[in-house]
C-alpha cells in the first residue's frame, strides 16, 4: 500500500494538472457512477487525507479514492499512449484540454458531497502531511493504547494518517525497538512522533521513500525488504517476519543487533 507521501505527491501532480480548468472528459467506470456527468464541471483542487485521494469539483462534489495495494494516477498529455494498465482496468478518467488523468486499479471510487467528506476520511488521525499536523493529539492517540505493538499501532491511520509499512520499518530501527515492542515500554515516543513527520516531509517531493539519507541502489533503506542481507548499520542479517492483526498482516523487518524487543518465536 503507498505511503501518505506517494500519495501526497500523487495529489500536488493531479492538482497541478486538472485545477482550475473545466473537465472535457469524465469518465468513471464503476457500476454505480458509470451514468454519472461530470463533464463541464471545474476542477477546484486535488489534495490527500493521509492517504485518500479528494478531487473536489465545482458544485459542491468530491471524487474520492483510495489506492489502497494495486491503485495508482497516471497523467497524459493529448494523444499520449496510456501505460498505466489495461483498458479493462481503467476506473476513472478526468480530463481538460491540456491534461488526462487516468486512475487504474482503484478499489474505493465514490463521489460524495464535499461537505460531507468527514463520512469517509472523519475517523482519521491527525495527517502528517495536512495543514492541520497535530502531534500532540497524534501522540496521545498512540499513547491511548500502551500494550499495542508499536508497528501495530502507527499503521493504524486512526492515530495518525500517512504511515505505511516501508516506514514501520524503518521508524523502528531508528529509535531501536522491534515492531512487537509495546507502544508503552518505547522510549521517548514524541521523538518517535517527531521523526515520522521529518521522513515523510523529506520523502514527499520525490517518489521512493529514502530513509538512510543514500539514494544509491540497494542503500535507500535500513532494514526494509533487506531480509537476510547485511544491515547498514551494522552488517548483521536482517531478519524478517510478520507483524499487525491476523486479517492485516504485513512483512516485518529488524536487525536483531540495533534493535530492542519482543520478537517472533519462530
Amino acid at each position: 500500500m503507498p505511503e501518505g507521501d506517494t500519495v501526497w505527491l500523487t495529489a500536488q501532480r493531479l492538482d497541478a494538472a486538472l485545477a482550475g480548468r473545466p473537465l472535457v472528459r469524465a469518465e468513471l467506470r464503476v457500476p454505480q457512477l458509470a451514468t454519472v456527468e461530470l463533464v463541464g464541471r471545474q476542477v477546484v483542487e486535488v489534495a490527500a487525507r493521509g492517504k485518500h485521494l479528494m478531487a473536489r469539483l465545482e458544485g459542491g462534489l468530491t471524487l474520492h479514492s483510495h489506492l489502497r495495494m494495486d491503485g495508482s494516477w497516471h497523467l497524459y498529455a493529448p494523444g499520449e499512449q496510456w501505460r498505466g494498465g489495461a483498458e479493462h482496468q481503467v476506473r476513472a478518467v478526468l480530463g481538460n484540454e491540456a491534461r488526462t488523468a487516468v486512475g487504474y486499479r482503484l478499489p474505493v471510487l465514490e463521489l460524495l458531497p464535499t461537505a460531507e467528506e468527514s463520512q469517509v476520511v472523519g475517523h482519521l488521525g491527525p495527517d502528517l502531511l495536512g495543514p492541520g499536523w497535530d502531534a500532540a493529539a497524534a501522540l496521545d492517540r498512540l499513547a491511548g493504547a500502551p500494550e499495542r505493538p508499536v508497528g501495530e499501532a502507527l499503521l493504524d491511520q486512526r492515530n495518525l494518517a500517512g504511515i505505511g509499512n516501508v516506514y514501520v520499518a524503518e521508524l523502528c530501527f531508528l529509535r531501536g525497538v522491534t515492531p512487537w515492542t509495546p507502544f508503552g515500554e518505547v522510549t521517548a515516543p514524541d521523538k518517535l512522533v517527531a521523526l515520522a513527520k521529518r521522513l515523510l516531509e523529506a520523502n514527499k517531493s520525490r517518489p521512493g521513500h529514502v530513509t538512510t539519507g543514500d539514494t544509491r541502489r540497494g542503500r535507500t533503506h535500513w532494514v526494509y525488504g533487506r531480509a537476510n542481507r547485511p544491515c547498514l548499520r551494522c552488517g548483521t542479517p536482517v531478519r524478517v517476519g510478520e507483524h499487525g492483526p491476523a486479517e492485516q498482516r504485513r512483512v516485518a523487518y529488524w536487525c536483531p543487533r540495533c534493535q530492542r524487543g519482543p520478537v517472533p518465536t519462530r
